[in-house]
């Protein structure tokens, strides 16, 4: 006969891992999409990257000199939220460096561009690109494109040009670069000046908009020279060791190459999205990576994030984990281990959320490469028993009763009891949902009506 007393249910399981609701399926080999190989020709990575790195040298040192000679209470930026140095800190720099003040501050912008540095506020710390400079050419690769997308910040555009043109060709290089890298060699310059007219021509064809109502003439940029503009986004693509150009004539180096070639892998990556959610929000992105198995879910997080700039994407990313569904959560933190290294300081700064605090600190800790099987014990107790719980919440309003019931197996805590016990004092949101839907769920009618019972006296707060 069963007793009808809670009994101290042994769990099966009780070594606690953190598992995605869906166990990643390893794909066979033929399934797999080849690497994509850069053109012929295009040096290997550690050469470009010992190219990078000569380019940046300058950066690098200014950027070593400051997180050696400046505490960590320095005032090192001047405070007007742009990342600009104080003029305390250039002086002092060019003394320690034998650089002039206005070298020191061009290095040390570029730094910031590069991701050398980061800076919040009035104070700066080194950038994960600094410390990872000496040991890891992908990093370098990465803080090399990450200024090469900034030149026309490297190379601001004289007051003498118009800025509604300046935009203009800001929008039209891409096209340049890719012509240059198709010709494989030196362009004359009446080629690409032709050929950022037709796209500049373009460009305004596109937005050309019938206002509403009675609206003053603007002024044309049609009437702004091209040819000043073309020079300048030269000159400036060559600040950043993109191209070089002289005597009438543009040449892409090989690491401006390269760069072109990854930015058209993107582009590639993007219109290859399985399930076709590239322009719609990190939410309904996420929503509609639910049901995906977990190769394919990270195939459509990739081709989301080539399709727009990784800094406005990890914000929504992390936005979107903020919110009421748990679900979103989990997924949100996936997407996010696909961004990788550019994701760090947004998700550190989750860390203090108490709600994202979980998802951010087993990230943190499997990107400074913790043991997959260790990585949970960089939580509390109360934290892993809050993801636990959060995890519970959304497999109770996405899953399967029987998943609920096996993820009782994932809980840190040896037995029901001890675990409803932890669960109460956390005091997440969703408890009393989630001990009713277990309850609802579980096979044991005694184990169910104790947690029937401990729903019952979280909901009307008795002990």
């Amino acid at each position: 006969m069963t007793s009808r007393t809670p009994r101290d249910s042994r769990l099966r399981l009780v070594r606690p891992r953190r598992q995605p609701l869906a166990a990643p399926a390893p794909r066979p080999a033929a399934e797999r999409r080849p690497a994509p190989r850069p053109p012929e020709g295009t040096p290997p990575p550690s050469e470009l990257a010992r190219t990078a790195r000569q380019c940046l040298a300058a950066a690098v040192r200014v950027a070593r000199w400051a997180d050696a000679a400046l505490s960590p209470g320095n005032t090192t930026a001047a405070g007007d939220g742009l990342g600009t140095l104080a003029d305390a800190t250039a002086r002092r720099a060019a003394d320690d460096l034998d650089l002039t003040v206005a070298q020191v501050r061009a290095d040390w912008d570029t730094a910031r561009l590069a991701g050398l540095v980061e800076v919040h506020g009035d104070t700066a710390r080194p950038g994960w690109r600094l410390r990872a400079w000496d040991r890891d050419d992908t990093a370098v690769l990465r803080g090399w494109v990450a200024l090469f997308d900034a030149w026309s910040l490297v190379h601001p555009a004289p007051d003498s040009l118009e800025p509604a043109a300046v935009a203009e060709v800001v929008e039209a290089v891409p096209q340049l670069l890719s012509f240059l890298q198709l010709m494989a060699g030196p362009v004359a310059v009446d080629q690409l000046l032709d050929l950022l007219d037709q796209r500049v021509t373009e460009l305004r064809t596109e937005r050309c908009e019938i206002p509403f109502g009675p609206q003053p003439e603007p002024t044309p940029p049609e009437d702004t020279p091209l040819l000043p503009l073309l020079d300048w986004a030269l000159n400036g693509l060559a600040s950043v060791s993109a191209l070089t150009y002289a005597d009438g004539h543009a040449t892409l180096t090989p690491l401006g190459s390269w760069a072109v070639w990854v930015k058209l892998e993107q582009i590639c990556v993007a219109a290859q999205s399985p399930a076709g959610n590239i322009e719609v929000s990190a939410e309904d992105m996420l929503r509609g990576c639910a049901r995906l198995r977990p190769n394919a879910a990270r195939s459509e997080y990739r081709a989301w994030l080539a399709a727009r700039d990784v800094g406005t994407a990890v914000t929504e990313l992390v936005d979107a984990a903020g919110g009421e569904d748990a679900l979103l959560r989990g997924l949100a933190f996936e997407a996010l281990r696909v961004v990788g290294a550019p994701a760090e300081p947004e998700v550190r700064r989750a860390a203090d959320d108490p709600a994202l605090r979980p998802y951010a600190l087993l990230w943190l800790a499997e990107y400074e490469g913790a043991d997959p099987e260790d990585v949970h014990t960089v939580l509390t107790r109360e934290e892993a028993t809050w993801l636990w719980v959060d995890t519970a919440a959304a497999v109770a309003d996405h899953g399967e009763a029987p998943l609920l019931v096996r993820h009782l197996e994932s809980a840190v805590q040896p037995t029901v009891p001890a675990l409803i016990e932890e669960v109460r004092a956390v005091g997440h949101p969703r408890t009393v949902q989630v001990l009713v839907a277990l309850a609802a769920a579980h096979p044991d009618p005694a184990l169910a009506k104790a947690v029937r019972r401990a729903a019952f006296q979280v909901h009307t707060g008795g002990a």
